[in-house]
């Protein structure tokens, strides 16, 4: 197979996809487990019920990197079915391989941009989390606007999840923490469950390098947000 993310070419990115050599093991991954943890973005929508043979909470985690925090979850939350969003095939190709290594069954892939997703494989109402852990902060003022979290990506999530649902995000970096907890303030149909932010929840596994990072001092910030409306 052709090994790249899918995207709607006029669509405005907020991501980049950096250059990264696959590893053979990586590689074969996509070979010989594509067919069953991939999900295709030219499939447009699924029914996540048939595609995961029960009815459980259905959980989409966005940039999910190498995909080592994620395989923790997926392991520890076996009754809870999880859908991982990334552009990285590298990263792509090596949660696959310990995917297929564990034998995990509530696990399934998109290798593509996760607006498209949204607006074009999920239903509206759907999803009972949605978590995007450490998004690219775009450090620079002039390229703040890149940030994936904005009034209207917010907006898309809130249309996906259940009434009730979750939107879950975490950052280490604080005027990224400070733009999501006064655009969470702002958004319709989205009550904070916290004043500000919330202690990590257990099931968030720490990454290595928010591990360095306690080490080193630094802070992270996480926000949960319930759809009410």
């Amino acid at each position: 197979m052709e090994i790249k993310p899918e995207y709607r070419d006029k669509t405005i990115r907020s991501f980049v996809v950096r250059a990264g050599r696959m590893t053979k093991a990586q590689r074969s991954a996509f070979e010989l487990g594509w067919d069953t943890y991939g999900l295709r973005l030219a499939d447009e929508a699924i029914e996540l019920d048939t595609v995961f043979g029960r009815n459980n909470p259905k959980v989409v985690e966005i940039g999910f990197g190498m995909g080592g925090s994620l395989l923790e979850m997926v392991e520890a939350q076996p009754d809870t079915d999880f859908i991982g969003i990334e552009v990285h095939p590298p990263g792509v190709g090596s949660l696959i391989n310990a995917a297929q290594e564990k034998n995990i069954s509530n696990l399934r892939v998109y290798l593509a941009d996760a607006t498209d997703v949204l607006n074009e494989c999920f239903a509206d109402g759907s999803l009972d989390r949605v978590q995007i852990y450490f998004p690219d902060p775009w450090h620079k003022k002039k390229h703040n606007k890149r940030r994936i979290i904005q009034p209207k990506f917010l907006q898309l999530i809130r249309e996906k999840l259940r009434l009730g649902g979750i939107v879950h995000m975490a950052t280490d970096w604080q005027p990224y923490a400070e733009q999501m907890l006064e655009l969470v303030g702002e958004a319709d149909g989205f009550k904070n469950m916290a004043q500000d932010y919330v202690p990590r929840p257990d099931f968030r596994p720490l990454t290595k390098f928010e591990r360095r990072g306690e080490r080193l001092g630094h802070g992270v910030w996480d926000l949960m947000a319930e759809r009410t409306l």
